[in-house]
């Protein structure tokens, strides 16, 4: 290694000024092409990186803030819900009562048939199917509005109406009506 030393610095000692100028600017060149591969341009990814991260994580931030209000609206009508499923836990049972509506409603029922509902961990699900044959569209509507509008918390789930061949101005209609009682 000292030969080597030895030997740069006896070629140094013959340069001339201007040739040792070039080369002095050449290293200097060299050295910091050397400092900006080694040091300095990772140091920018690096910086350039946390910057991406950053903005990627104020993004996630955003959503979450946004998933976090439709969660406390989805969980504040949840809330609701079982709150008058729990206020109205009147035991008349649902084939009685949609007779009744159906009666206060002048809709003549073909036929309610109780069918087999999911329960979950906190409510027993009661439904029924209803079919009501020749129906008007008004009678129709006034039924399931006083189904909606009942004290007892009912739900429809599903409708199907289908126009009459025999009759233009009159309907057949199914639909399956829900409730819901504490377990």
């Amino acid at each position: 290694m000292n030969q080597l030393l030895e030997r740069i610095w006896a070629a140094w000692d013959n340069l001339s000024g201007r040739e040792r100028g070039l080369v002095s600017a050449a290293g200097g060149l060299t050295v910091l092409a050397l400092v900006w591969a080694i040091v300095i341009q990772p140091i920018v990814i690096w910086v350039d990186q946390i910057d991406q991260r950053v903005e990627t994580a104020e993004a996630e931030y955003q959503a979450m803030v946004r998933l976090r209000r439709e969660y406390d609206v989805v969980e504040a009508s949840l809330s609701t819900v079982e709150e008058r499923i729990h206020e109205n836990q009147e035991q008349r049972n649902l084939l009685t009562l949609l007779e009744a509506l159906a009666r206060d409603s002048s809709v003549k029922v073909d036929s309610m048939e109780e069918r087999k509902a999911q329960d979950d961990v906190k409510f027993k699900e009661t439904k029924v199917e209803v079919r009501l044959k020749m129906v008007t569209l008004a009678d129709t509507v006034r039924y399931l509005h006083a189904i909606e509008d009942s004290d007892r918390l009912l739900t429809v789930k599903s409708l199907s109406i289908k126009n009459r061949a025999d009759h233009s101005n009159l309907l057949d209609v199914k639909f399956s009506v829900s409730t819901f009682d504490p377990l």
